[in-house]
Protein backbone atom coordinates (compact mmCIF):
# COMPACT_ATOMS: atom_id res chain seq x y z
CA UNK A 1 0.00 0.00 0.00
CA UNK A 2 1.45 3.36 -1.02
CA UNK A 3 1.77 6.32 1.33
CA UNK A 4 -0.98 8.12 -0.57
CA UNK A 5 -3.27 5.09 -0.25
CA UNK A 6 -2.61 4.94 3.51
CA UNK A 7 -3.25 8.68 3.83
CA UNK A 8 -6.43 8.32 1.81
CA UNK A 9 -7.68 5.44 3.96
CA UNK A 10 -6.97 7.45 7.12
CA UNK A 11 -8.72 10.49 5.60
CA UNK A 12 -11.86 8.38 5.20
CA UNK A 13 -11.70 6.32 8.40
CA UNK A 14 -10.82 9.08 10.90
CA UNK A 15 -13.71 11.49 10.22
CA UNK A 16 -16.10 8.56 9.72
CA UNK A 17 -15.15 7.10 13.11
CA UNK A 18 -15.31 10.46 14.89
CA UNK A 19 -18.69 11.29 13.35
CA UNK A 20 -19.97 7.82 14.26
CA UNK A 21 -18.86 8.46 17.84
CA UNK A 22 -20.53 11.87 17.90
CA UNK A 23 -23.79 10.56 16.46
CA UNK A 24 -23.64 7.48 18.70
CA UNK A 25 -23.21 9.61 21.81
CA UNK A 26 -26.19 11.68 20.69
CA UNK A 27 -28.59 8.98 19.50
CA UNK A 28 -27.61 6.14 21.84
CA UNK A 29 -26.01 7.96 24.76
CA UNK A 30 -28.53 10.81 24.93
CA UNK A 31 -25.89 13.56 24.84
CA UNK A 32 -27.32 16.52 22.93
CA UNK A 33 -24.71 18.54 21.02
CA UNK A 34 -24.25 22.21 21.73
CA UNK A 35 -23.53 24.75 19.02
CA UNK A 36 -19.75 24.28 19.21
CA UNK A 37 -20.19 20.49 19.02
CA UNK A 38 -21.89 21.05 15.68
CA UNK A 39 -19.05 23.36 14.62
CA UNK A 40 -16.65 20.44 15.13
CA UNK A 41 -18.77 18.11 13.01
CA UNK A 42 -18.93 20.28 9.89
CA UNK A 43 -15.20 20.01 9.00
CA UNK A 44 -15.42 16.23 9.47
CA UNK A 45 -18.37 16.10 7.04
CA UNK A 46 -16.30 18.11 4.56
CA UNK A 47 -13.24 15.89 5.07
CA UNK A 48 -15.29 12.77 4.53
CA UNK A 49 -16.86 14.20 1.36
CA UNK A 50 -13.44 15.21 0.00
CA UNK A 51 -11.91 11.82 0.80
CA UNK A 52 -14.80 9.96 -0.80
CA UNK A 53 -14.59 12.24 -3.84
CA UNK A 54 -10.92 11.26 -4.12
CA UNK A 55 -12.08 7.65 -4.67
CA UNK A 56 -13.37 8.59 -8.12
CA UNK A 57 -10.99 7.84 -10.99
CA UNK A 58 -8.62 10.80 -11.22
CA UNK A 59 -4.95 11.48 -11.59
CA UNK A 60 -2.66 11.03 -8.60
CA UNK A 61 -2.18 14.80 -8.29
CA UNK A 62 -5.90 15.51 -7.94
CA UNK A 63 -6.31 12.57 -5.55
CA UNK A 64 -3.44 13.87 -3.41
CA UNK A 65 -4.90 17.40 -3.41
CA UNK A 66 -8.31 16.13 -2.26
CA UNK A 67 -6.72 14.05 0.51
CA UNK A 68 -4.65 17.07 1.59
CA UNK A 69 -7.80 19.21 1.74
CA UNK A 70 -9.48 16.48 3.81
CA UNK A 71 -6.52 16.54 6.20
CA UNK A 72 -6.82 20.32 6.55
CA UNK A 73 -10.54 20.00 7.30
CA UNK A 74 -9.78 17.40 10.00
CA UNK A 75 -7.17 19.75 11.43
CA UNK A 76 -9.75 22.56 11.55
CA UNK A 77 -12.11 20.32 13.53
CA UNK A 78 -9.31 19.59 15.98
CA UNK A 79 -8.60 23.29 16.39
CA UNK A 80 -12.29 23.95 17.07
CA UNK A 81 -12.14 21.08 19.58
CA UNK A 82 -9.31 22.81 21.43
CA UNK A 83 -11.28 26.04 21.47
CA UNK A 84 -14.42 24.28 22.70
CA UNK A 85 -12.53 22.39 25.41
CA UNK A 86 -11.06 25.70 26.58
CA UNK A 87 -14.56 27.14 26.85
CA UNK A 88 -15.74 24.04 28.75
CA UNK A 89 -12.89 24.27 31.25
CA UNK A 90 -13.23 28.04 31.69
CA UNK A 91 -9.88 28.92 30.12
CA UNK A 92 -11.61 31.49 27.87
CA UNK A 93 -15.11 32.61 26.90
CA UNK A 94 -17.09 31.23 23.97
CA UNK A 95 -18.13 33.30 20.99
CA UNK A 96 -21.91 32.74 21.07
CA UNK A 97 -24.80 31.73 23.24
CA UNK A 98 -25.57 28.06 22.78
CA UNK A 99 -29.00 26.90 21.71
CA UNK A 100 -31.11 23.79 22.03
CA UNK A 101 -31.99 21.66 18.96
CA UNK A 102 -35.54 22.08 17.65
CA UNK A 103 -37.10 20.00 14.85
CA UNK A 104 -38.96 22.08 12.28
CA UNK A 105 -42.47 21.50 10.99
CA UNK A 106 -45.80 21.03 12.65
CA UNK A 107 -48.21 23.54 14.07
CA UNK A 108 -47.17 26.65 15.93
CA UNK A 109 -48.30 25.02 19.17
CA UNK A 110 -46.18 21.89 18.56
CA UNK A 111 -43.11 23.98 17.70
CA UNK A 112 -43.62 26.06 20.86
CA UNK A 113 -44.01 22.84 22.85
CA UNK A 114 -40.71 21.56 21.39
CA UNK A 115 -38.99 24.80 22.32
CA UNK A 116 -40.32 24.77 25.85
CA UNK A 117 -39.40 21.10 26.41
CA UNK A 118 -36.08 21.02 24.57
CA UNK A 119 -33.00 20.23 26.65
CA UNK A 120 -30.74 23.21 27.19
CA UNK A 121 -27.19 22.39 26.20
CA UNK A 122 -24.52 24.88 27.18
CA UNK A 123 -21.18 25.05 25.42
CA UNK A 124 -19.36 25.89 28.63
CA UNK A 125 -20.36 22.74 30.52
CA UNK A 126 -18.77 19.32 30.10
CA UNK A 127 -21.53 16.79 29.44
CA UNK A 128 -19.27 13.73 29.49
CA UNK A 129 -15.59 13.16 30.17
CA UNK A 130 -13.16 10.25 30.23
CA UNK A 131 -9.97 10.67 32.29
CA UNK A 132 -10.96 14.31 32.76
CA UNK A 133 -11.03 14.97 29.00
CA UNK A 134 -14.30 16.13 27.42
CA UNK A 135 -15.60 14.97 24.05
CA UNK A 136 -14.28 18.19 22.51
CA UNK A 137 -10.86 17.41 23.95
CA UNK A 138 -10.98 13.85 22.61
CA UNK A 139 -11.91 15.21 19.19
CA UNK A 140 -8.82 17.40 19.27
CA UNK A 141 -6.62 14.54 20.52
CA UNK A 142 -7.68 12.32 17.62
CA UNK A 143 -8.14 14.92 14.88
CA UNK A 144 -4.90 16.86 15.14
CA UNK A 145 -2.46 13.92 15.19
CA UNK A 146 -4.56 12.14 12.56
CA UNK A 147 -4.51 15.17 10.27
CA UNK A 148 -0.75 15.58 10.78
CA UNK A 149 -0.23 11.88 9.93
CA UNK A 150 -2.24 12.30 6.71
CA UNK A 151 -0.25 15.41 5.81
CA UNK A 152 3.05 13.64 6.53
CA UNK A 153 2.07 10.65 4.41
CA UNK A 154 1.02 12.88 1.52
CA UNK A 155 3.93 15.29 1.63
CA UNK A 156 6.81 12.95 2.50
CA UNK A 157 9.34 12.65 -0.29
CA UNK A 158 10.69 9.24 -1.28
Amino acid sequence: MTRLARAHALAILLPAALLAGAWGSQLIGGLYPCEMCHWQRWPHYAALALAVLALLPRGAGIRRALVLLAALAILVSGAIGIFHAGVEYGWWRGLTQCSAPIAGGGTAASVLDQIMNAPTVRCDEVQWALFGISLAGWNALFSIPGALAILALCLKRR
